[in-house]
């Protein structure tokens, strides 16, 4: 079996003790045996970076899902996303609301109905995301344009106490609409994360058997 099931119990209990969090399972690189396990254990919402890679998985379940875009999204990949996608979390640059914006004005199919802006919270080049300066911004284009912003996402730098960075975040989220939710924690740092008040942690390495 690909899934670590001890791993997956020690989550569960954390998870319990914050009721208002939610698993997004990241199955990116992982196989549709491997998600389908994971549907048997009633885990339902998953976490894909690549557009291409969850259209080759996920149109093959048959099951119930909800299924989260965590990764880069190009402009010539949005109406392909908003078939596949129930909630799209990197939402980073007005091109990309632009495009979102005009899809959804002339197609009424598409099944995505939450997004979420990225923030490049370390402030990393190399890293995907708006910077905090410009959210404010993006956020109120986003409101003038009609799209509605469910979230706020994240990933902290590498090799430092994501403590910092899930504390700044919850700040940008009072001052720009304390309603809005906050993805950010994954393996190791989801429990960080539930500390601080996340919503989702983004979980992928943590649940899965190296093969």
């Amino acid at each position: 079996m690909s899934i670590n099931l001890a791993n997956l119990s020690i989550l569960k209990k954390h998870l319990e003790k914050y009721p208002h969090a939610n698993l997004v399972a990241v199955t990116k690189n992982r196989t549709i045996e491997d998600i389908e396990q994971l549907l048997k254990m009633n885990i339902s919402r998953f976490g894909e970076n690549r557009v291409q890679e969850a259209e080759s998985k996920f149109t093959k379940i048959n099951s119930f899902y909800e299924l989260h875009l965590i990764g880069p999204l190009q402009t010539n990949k949005v109406k392909q996303a908003l078939y596949l996608f129930d909630v799209i979390q990197s939402i980073d640059r007005k091109k990309l609301v632009d495009t979102i914006c005009r899809i959804k004005k002339i197609d009424l199919k598409i099944k995505t109905r939450s997004f979420f802006l990225q923030v490049n919270i370390g402030d990393e080049a190399q890293k995907s995301g708006i910077s905090i300066d410009e959210l404010p911004s993006l956020y109120s284009y986003c409101t003038h344009k009609g799209l509605n912003i469910d979230g706020l996402m994240c990933i902290p730098p590498n090799q430092k106490d994501p403590t910092f960075f899930f504390e700044k975040m919850q700040m940008l989220k009072k001052k720009i609409n304390s309603e809005l939710k906050l993805s950010m924690g994954m393996s190791q740092d989801y429990e960080i994360a539930l500390k601080k008040g996340a919503d989702f942690v983004r979980v992928g390495s943590l649940i899965f058997n190296e093969n």
